[in-house]
């Protein structure tokens, strides 16, 4: 079975994670703008956080309004230009939901060997999908959005998109799986899309 995610992410018969509908309050958040494709930054290795304090949980706020706004459902902190170690997730919003959450110096282990394939997108890469293999189980370590210690057991969907996301934070995208004409393809694609939208913004 695939399933589409979105994080702008298919594991069913083919589900999109990332597609959801914003909801009229998100006009009064701190949206930040997204960084897309071929952005250099975007491939910078993240840097752990020091301390999680009230300005890191500023950031991590409008992480969540950003990622919202662009109806998405996991944001890393370098696709808004913030090379930290900092991730943001809610897998229930595509259902009318919140139920956000906060990884801050993620580290995964033990994943396994089992893989499930889901046709994936991304934020950073919007409208383009393809599909990529990952483990459908696997061990994640973090600070919350108190910064306190946590130890998970990701399975499924939670474990491909945490995988995708902490893909981010080591400068690399999830079409950088993919075979070198399709990342050229996906880019070009963006970069039509980008100035596109650039032009009927000017109009």
């Amino acid at each position: 079975m695939r399933t589409r995610i979105c994080l702008h992410w298919k594991a069913r018969p083919k589900t999109r994670l990332e597609e959801f509908r914003p909801l009229a309050y998100l006009s009064l958040m701190a949206v930040r703008e997204i960084l897309t494709v071929p952005n250099p930054t975007l491939k910078e290795v993240s840097k752990p956080v020091d301390t999680v304090d009230e300005e890191l949980r500023s950031l991590m706020d409008d992480m969540l309004d950003s990622m919202y706004a662009a109806d998405g459902i996991g944001l890393a902190a370098i696709q808004i230009g913030v090379p930290k170690r900092v991730i943001v997730m809610d897998l229930d919003w595509g259902n009318g939901e919140r139920n956000p959450r906060y990884f801050v110096n993620p580290v995964l282990s033990d994943p396994s060997e089992n893989t499930l394939p889901y046709e994936e997108g991304c934020l950073s890469v919007p409208t383009y999908f393809d599909e990529v293999e990952r483990p459908d189980r696997i061990r994640i370590d973090y600070l919350d959005y108190d910064g306190k210690p946590k130890t998970e057991i990701a399975e499924g969907m939670f474990a491909v998109c945490i995988q995708h996301e902490m893909d981010h934070l080591e400068g690399v995208l999830f079409i950088d799986h993919l075979s070198r004409l399709k990342r050229q393809r996906a880019v070009q694609k963006v970069k039509k899309l980008v100035k596109q939208r650039e032009q009927d913004n000017a109009a």
